[in-house]
């Protein structure tokens, strides 16, 4: 199948995205943005679930189901490289 075959399409849209961070830290919030920030600037689609709306649950970061793996190892490198890299990636993102 090729991206640009209806099925492909149809079945991306409709694959689950799952937690790949998760924290009721007082700073969870800023944690959860930042996170985002550096999947997206990795090509990796998030979506950021938060507590707005029921003040029970946790920040979330969620990304497609087969890209989970990668979004750990992603996160991973930017916490073994600093916040210094952190704030790079953001940066990047925001060109």
């Amino acid at each position: 199948m090729t991206s640009s075959d209806p099925q492909s399409e149809e079945s991306m849209n409709e694959e689950s995205f799952v937690p790949v961070f998760s924290s009721s830290n007082h700073d969870a919030e800023m944690e959860a943005m930042t996170i985002k920030s550096i999947l997206e600037a990795s090509d990796i689609p998030t979506m950021l679930v938060g507590p707005h709306m029921i003040p029970s649950l946790d920040f979330q970061v969620h990304v497609p189901e087969h890209l989970l793996g990668q979004a750990q190892q992603i996160i991973d490198d930017a916490r073994l490289a600093g916040p210094r890299a952190a704030e790079e990636a953001e940066a990047e993102s925001e060109r």
